[in-house]
């Protein structure tokens, strides 16, 4: 029996199972799925809700607000765009074997750490210290 056939509705991942067995597997490929159906459904309301709101206001300050908003909502489709790829590429890991290790070091992530942020590449430390390498190649 495969196991999203028995993957309850209330399991969550825990530290005394063996680390991304495939009941670990199934429950994150199941959230990181029902995320990506989430967004895909929040940009098609994004997208009719600009098509219904074609309007020439005469007043420049509403028509100016607007177009603020508008760009602001086209701004969060595009990072939500981008978060969309970051979860392919989290369920292709999950069928690759590769999920839940870091690129860095090749530990495991901590569960709690995938259960807030499934699409994480890194443990919490390789991430620490690759933000502190960012930010001093940045300030050269």
């Amino acid at each position: 029996m495969k196991p999203e056939n028995f993957l309850p509705d209330d399991y969550k991942p825990a530290e005394d199972e063996p680390f991304m067995n495939e009941r670990q597997l199934e429950y994150f490929r199941r959230k990181l799925l029902a995320w990506k159906e989430e967004i895909l459904e929040d940009s098609k309301e994004t997208l009719a809700d600009l098509a219904n709101s074609t309007r020439n206001l005469p007043d420049m300050a509403d028509r100016a607000s607007e177009e603020t908003d508008r760009a602001l909502e086209l701004r969060t489709r595009d990072r939500q765009r981008k978060l969309v790829a970051k979860i392919d590429a989290a369920l292709r890991r999950i069928d690759n074997g590769e999920f839940g290790y870091c690129e860095m070091t090749g530990e495991p992530i901590s569960l709690k750490r995938l259960d807030a942020r499934p699409i994480a590449t890194m443990t919490l430390e390789a991430q620490e210290r690759h933000e502190r390498s960012e930010r001093v190649h940045r300030d050269d």
